[in-house]
């Protein structure tokens, strides 16, 4: 789902609101957590899932081009935990397969 396609369902679910409305309540919402992440809170949404930032220490890395070694800086990354209801509705949800129809994993 992107952004777009969340606008125009909240807009068809909540009739009383222009589609100028919703893209502004989201745009408003996604900007405030993106506000709270960059000053490194923590959000945590019942039943949906938690944001928080994961630092990612700085390590050695190749240029892909020369094969010359880099440093790579240390970074805080967004991390999103599910929540248990979350995690069940999407297990619920998930079709049942045989042993014939097994999901191929890599790595």
């Amino acid at each position: 789902m992107t952004r777009s396609d969340l606008v125009t369902r909240l807009a068809d679910r909540f009739g009383q609101l222009t589609q100028r409305d919703t893209e502004f309540a989201v745009k408003t919402i996604l900007d405030a957590m993106s506000d709270a992440l960059a000053r490194g809170h923590r959000i945590e949404i019942r039943g949906f899932g938690s944001f928080s930032l994961n630092r990612r220490p700085p390590r050695q890395g190749r240029n892909p081009r020369s094969g010359e070694k880099v440093v790579i800086p240390e970074k805080l990354v967004p991390h999103f935990k599910p929540g248990k209801a979350l995690r069940e509705s999407v297990d619920d949800q998930l079709p049942v397969l045989d042993d014939k129809h097994v999901p191929l994993r890599i790595g």
